[in-house]
């Protein structure tokens, strides 16, 4: 269904916080240290068009077990951290020193009133989880009311042209004409166009497959227009080469295809009413 310009998959909600709930420890004991999508692309490119100061109070969506949320402390930012899943804010607190400026809540980003009841921030920021959401315009809709005027929110997600919508890696050899050999790796994808749900590994080996839903790039940001916001900060990151090019499908294997959007949204100046 569409609502307010954005795809949505309500009928997911109950199972996808079952599945969520399910794989959260397994996940935080995989990568709570970080990986190289974390260190290299995803939190890198977030700093740079969150830049979490000190004193700025800040909501952290769909915290998981608070990597990023505890860097944001560490910078300066008072934290609200929020999840659906009570296993990952359980690990979130386990990995948070004592008198860290963080509070967590379980909360479920659809639930309007929970997310009002936080208060008012200078900023927020959703990291690698809309898509994992069944829901988001909710999300949106509040938020432009708790985020002060001006008022910035970034998110990163897979990106949906590359690595979102159905779609296969290839790796060739193929020929040049002066009679090289050339290798070639890439993503071929299929029905970007069109919204959907399906169920996938985020980490090969997790308890049980989760929900992703695909919405293409249009449809996202159309979502945040409707509800007030304006972009106004985009990054594109890459991993960086492996090495000597060779057939592979790894996204080393590609470094000009980026796996990673992040994108800044922020909400205008409020104009005073007129007298």
């Amino acid at each position: 269904m569409t609502r307010g310009g954005v795809s949505e998959f309500p009928d997911y909600r109950d199972e996808n916080r079952r599945i969520w709930e399910k794989n959260a420890n397994w996940w935080d004991d995989q990568i709570g240290d970080g990986n190289a999508f974390q260190t290299l692309l995803i939190e890198p490119a977030t700093e740079k068009l969150l830049q979490p100061s000190p004193g700025d109070r800040v909501l952290d969506v769909a915290c998981g077990a608070g990597r990023f949320t505890r860097r944001m402390a560490a910078l300066g930012a008072n934290v609200v951290a929020f999840d659906a899943s009570s296993s990952f804010i359980d690990r979130a607190r386990q990995r948070t020193p004592d008198g860290t400026a963080i509070e967590y809540r379980v909360a479920d980003a659809c639930d309007r009133d929970a997310i009002q009841a936080l208060g008012r921030f200078d900023k927020a920021v959703c990291t690698m989880a809309l898509m994992d959401m069944p829901e988001i315009a909710p999300l949106l809709e509040t938020l432009t009311s708790v985020l002060k005027p001006q008022g910035s929110f970034v998110f990163s997600v897979t990106h949906p042209c590359f690595h979102s919508a159905a779609m296969q890696r290839f790796a060739e050899i193929a020929e040049r004409d002066s009679g090289h050999h050339v290798v070639r790796t890439g993503v071929k994808i299929h029905a970007y166009l069109t919204p959907s749900a399906r169920r996938t590994e985020g980490i090969v080996g997790q308890p049980e497959p989760q929900y992703f839903f695909h919405r293409p790039l249009a449809t996202l940001l159309r979502g945040c227009f409707e509800a007030g916001f304006v972009m106004d900060g985009i990054e594109e990151p890459g991993l960086p080469a492996a090495g000597e090019p060779h057939a592979g499908v790894r996204w080393t294997d590609m470094p000009d295809i980026p796996p990673i959007l992040v994108v800044r949204m922020k909400l205008p100046a409020r104009t005073p009413p007129a007298r």
